[in-house]
């Protein structure tokens, strides 16, 4: 298990990406508010206290501070395989 504060200056967005096979993820968002878009679901925004979750092989298309003048944090909880050295892995251009 690992944890990883992930914060979002105003207007900044992820690269897309997806997580090992083992990984699962759930997320709270700490402050202001995230902008989220797993697989082909519709985009969603969750404010602070609320969080949402990653399955095994989920496509994180969109993962972005939902505001340009306000900063975003969340605390984001990695349960993968003890061997898995990158927990991110981000699309090829």
């Amino acid at each position: 298990m690992k944890v990883q504060l992930v914060a979002y200056a105003p207007g900044v967005s992820s690269i897309p990406h997806t997580h090992p096979d083992s990984a699962f993820i759930y997320a709270t968002v700490l402050e202001g508010a995230i902008r989220s878009k797993i697989n082909d679901n519709p985009v969603q925004v969750y404010h602070a206290g609320e969080n949402f979750f990653e399955l095994p092989r989920d496509h994180h298309r969109v993962s972005a501070n939902a505001s340009d003048t306000e900063p975003a944090r969340l605390l984001a909880v990695l349960i993968a395989n003890t061997n898995e050295q990158n927990l991110v892995i981000n699309d090829k251009e």
